[in-house]
């Protein structure tokens, strides 16, 4: 390595060049050449993140180009931040979650979780679910979100103990309506009412199975795990 060094240094004398301006030549090669071999490491290491970072940027231009062509969408900045934050950190929170498993049941049951947790809240925030995004009564599913965030803590995302947490997290969605009828935010009165009101339930199904699907698939998950010949 000392010889290498000498050699470069005869060569740039032997070129004409300043001692000063050989050992900056030199620290900027360096200098280049680690933070390329640490750039292409991290593009390695982190490439399904930044094609989830692409595939944003992308879904979010569809509503950025229809409100050039029509006024039916009307998307503030706040809307596509929210929207952005939102898809990125859900792939964000799969990669995190998934990346050291390679149980297929297990990751498809993270996937369906999340996506039952994306839909819930942009549904829940944009429109609302029951009455509009303001109605009071549309806390209560944030409530349901954070029954599921409190159980996979206490699973520590375990299989098993995952699809336990998505089973309560499944009842606790299918209460939601049942408690809006009891305090009034659903009524039943007249026939416009009751089709208001199954149109909610049928939203609400909409997330349990989902719920319940993934709690089942964690449990595949966890069976194949307990299968499974240890070294």
């Amino acid at each position: 390595m000392e010889q290498t060094f000498n050699d470069l240094l005869r060569e740039r004398a032997a070129e004409g060049r300043s001692l000063f301006g050989s050992a900056f030549w030199m620290f900027s090669e360096t200098a280049a050449g680690i933070f390329r071999e640490k750039t292409t490491l991290m593009i390695k290491r982190n490439k399904n993140i930044i094609r989830m970072a692409i595939a944003t940027f992308l879904i979010l231009l569809i509503p950025f180009l229809a409100m050039q062509f029509t006024d039916d969408v009307d998307w503030s900045v706040f809307d596509f931040v929210s929207f952005g934050a939102l898809l990125f950190g859900s792939g964000l929170m799969y990669e995190l979650i998934t990346r050291k498993s390679g149980n297929k049941a297990y990751r498809a049951a993270v996937g369906v979780a999340l996506a039952a947790v994306f839909f819930l809240v942009w549904i829940n925030g944009a429109v609302g679910i029951i009455g509009n995004e303001d109605h009071p009564a549309n806390i209560m599913y944030f409530w349901v979100i954070g029954i599921g965030i409190i159980g996979a803590f206490m699973a520590r995302l375990r299989p098993l103990g995952m699809s336990r947490a998505l089973f309560v997290t499944a009842a606790a969605q299918m209460l939601v309506p049942v408690i809006a009828l009891i305090i009034g935010s659903l009524r039943v009165g007249s026939s416009q009412e009751i089709f208001y009101a199954f149109k909610v339930l049928t939203l609400n199904s909409f997330f349990v199975m989902l719920f319940v699907g993934s709690g089942l698939l964690f449990r595949q998950s966890g069976k194949a795990e307990s299968i499974e010949p240890k070294a």
